[in-house]
């Protein structure tokens, strides 16, 4: 997609430019995870051993402490895909390997999630065969594509992840959503390796779970890209990182959305500044639902947190 300047109402194309090398990318990635996908740092060009003799480009921890791959190409070529699944399976075989880097780095306290390995391929295109088999693989394989601008714009677009959410089924609306995601547990749980949908919902009133149906509607309906992925604790929403995460209570569902909760002039009486207060999920500004109408009036600021990620 060309991006243009605006001047006086005039549209005038902005040139794409190249990066000199594939490591000047992934510099530039590096240096910015925080932005680009919230994670943080653990080690660039990690060896895989003499066995296996290679190097994962960037080794990393997601916001909801799960192991991030990413891996990068200035090219299009298949390479990118093969290598990344390569080390996606040699990670989930290594688990020490990597808790000893992140330990290193981050500290000895850092918690690491391993019910979901992420891992991120950056390209300025692939071949449609690579997308092809990415889909037949099943792989949880995120592939983006960049541009970069002579204007020194940088622009990152998801354009294939694998699909872990589901939702009722059309002909059935009558359906009570815990039911239609029982249905499908089994596909999910292979997704996911863990924890599911439908885990969150079991056992909470039907006033609680429309509530929470109603946000995840509309949370959905904001962005195809948005991926729902079930954690142990709460529901995370996100394209490249959390936009809220959900968490579905006995009497309650709270939301963790990921705005700066000193930016909002006029805070409703059922939010708070978490910013300061542990909890589950990321997210420093707090919403809590009771009703329906309770999340109809969040719609504002999730579509906000929407907005300030860059979505």
């Amino acid at each position: 997609m060309p991006l243009f300047n605006i001047a006086n109402d005039n549209l005038k194309p902005i040139p794409q430019s190249s990066f000199k090398s594939e490591k000047q990318l992934q510099l530039m990635i590096e240096t910015n995870l925080l932005a680009a996908f919230n994670s943080r740092f653990i080690a660039s060009e990690f060896r895989t051993g003499a066995q296996h003799a290679g190097r994962i480009d960037t080794l990393a921890l997601s916001e909801d402490n799960n192991p991030v791959i990413i891996e990068y190409k200035t090219i299009e070529s298949s390479d990118l895909i093969n290598q990344s699944l390569f080390y996606l399976h040699w990670l989930a075989d290594h688990r020490g390997d990597f808790e000893m880097a992140a330990r290193k780095k981050l500290g000895n306290n850092i918690e690491i999630d391993w019910s979901d390995i992420r891992v991120i391929c950056i390209a300025p295109n692939y071949k449609r065969y690579d997308l092809h088999a990415v889909q037949v693989m099943g792989a949880n394989i995120e592939l983006w594509r960049y541009r970069l601008f002579a204007n020194s714009s940088l622009y990152l677009e998801e354009i294939y992840r694998q699909a872990l959410r589901s939702s009722p089924d059309a002909g059935e609306p009558e359906k009570n959503p815990v039911m239609v995601e029982a249905g499908k547990k089994a596909r999910i749980t292979a997704m996911t390796s863990s924890y599911t949908v439908e885990q969150h919902f079991v056992g909470k009133p039907d006033r609680i779970c429309e509530v929470a149906q109603v946000i995840r509607d509309f949370v959905l309906s904001l962005d195809p890209a948005i991926q729902e992925t079930p954690k142990k604790f709460y529901i995370a929403y996100k394209i490249s990182q959390n936009i809220v995460c959900m968490e579905i209570k006995k009497q309650r569902v709270a939301l963790f959305l990921k705005l700066d909760p000193k930016s909002i002039t006029k805070p409703p009486k059922n939010s708070r500044d978490v910013s300061e207060i542990g909890h589950y999920g990321t997210g420093d500004f707090e919403l809590i639902l009771e009703s329906v109408e309770d999340a109809a009036a969040a719609a504002q600021f999730i579509g906000d947190a929407y907005r300030a990620i860059g979505g």
